[in-house]
């Protein structure tokens, strides 16, 4: 277990956000939930009692929700990469974190209902970016860079085209 566990702000859903993500990761589960003490309201401002953390894990990665308010959004300057396999996987994750108002970005971003930012990244596209055919890598490019979603099929036959 790594000592560094990414913290996510939240306004106030992040048992909410973590339940989620527990639920879409088949290797998900919640740690431990922390509570505002009394102590401090005048600070954070949260009514004792009311979630303040929720440490979770997603596939081994340990993650921190915190409800720290409203002053604070995500954007895709941070997003969270999954490596997918195969085009089902793909498929997988892209319908359950663009699911329920999440928003479909492109060349495989999206961003989930919380407003956080994912990057949905066949590992055959690593594979293909970094091949020594400049030509080949150079189309297998230009055919994401027209995707929202990943195709893989797409990209294959952007590779071997030529």
């Amino acid at each position: 277990m790594s000592r560094i566990s990414p913290c996510l702000w939240f306004d106030d859903q992040a048992e909410e956000a973590a339940n989620f993500y527990t639920s879409v990761f088949k290797r998900g589960k919640i740690v431990e939930i922390t509570r505002y003490p009394d102590a401090g309201k005048e600070t954070h401002g949260k009514a004792a009692g009311g979630v303040m953390t929720v440490t979770f894990e997603l596939d081994g990665q340990r993650y921190i929700g915190l409800n720290g308010g409203p002053q604070f959004k995500f954007s895709e300057a941070m997003s969270l990469s999954i490596d997918c396999e195969s085009q089902a996987e793909v498929d997988y994750y892209w319908e359950k974190l663009t699911a329920g108002g999440g928003k479909p970005g492109p060349c495989g971003w999206l961003t989930d209902r919380f407003g956080l930012s994912w990057q949905v990244v066949p590992v055959e596209l690593q594979k293909m970016l970094t091949d020594p055919d400049a030509e080949r890598v150079k189309r297998v490019f230009a055919s994401v860079m027209k995707m929202s979603k990943p195709d893989i099929a797409a990209m294959r036959q952007a590779f071997h085209a030529g």
